[in-house]
């Protein structure tokens, strides 16, 4: 990846997290909390994958993704206003399971640690 397409990769993600905090008013989005874990632009900077996590319900998380995809166009025509590129890529938004997984990893850890505490008092 180059040094161009990882600066566009956080400016994208910056901005579009403060857009989906200050200005996306769609209530699909605000239910449960939504994070932009990171942005993929393609390598002619045409397409950007947002990746979100999502902690809530499957049923919100599906909503969310598309009340994320039905603000895409809204997203894109704020960031053709604040960024000084000459095209803002096409946003496509991904779920990413990487923090409900590390969660439910935390989660088993401290089963295993609970398990062998119970154990060791009682030899």
């Amino acid at each position: 990846m180059s040094m161009r397409t990882t600066r566009v990769n956080e400016l994208l993600r910056a901005e579009l997290a403060e857009l989906l905090l200050r200005e996306v008013k769609d209530p699909r989005v605000g239910r449960g909390l939504v994070t932009i874990t990171e942005v993929q632009v393609s390598p002619d900077l045409r397409r950007a994958v947002v990746y979100v996590s999502h902690l809530g319900t499957d049923e919100e998380r599906r909503e969310a993704l598309e009340g994320l995809q039905h603000s895409a166009p809204f997203l894109h025509r704020e960031l053709v206003h604040r960024l000084t590129m000459r095209n803002v890529p096409e946003l496509i938004f991904r779920f990413d399971p990487s923090i409900e997984r590390g969660a439910r990893l935390a989660e088993l850890i401290h089963q295993v640690r609970a398990e062998r505490g119970e154990a060791d008092e009682g030899d």
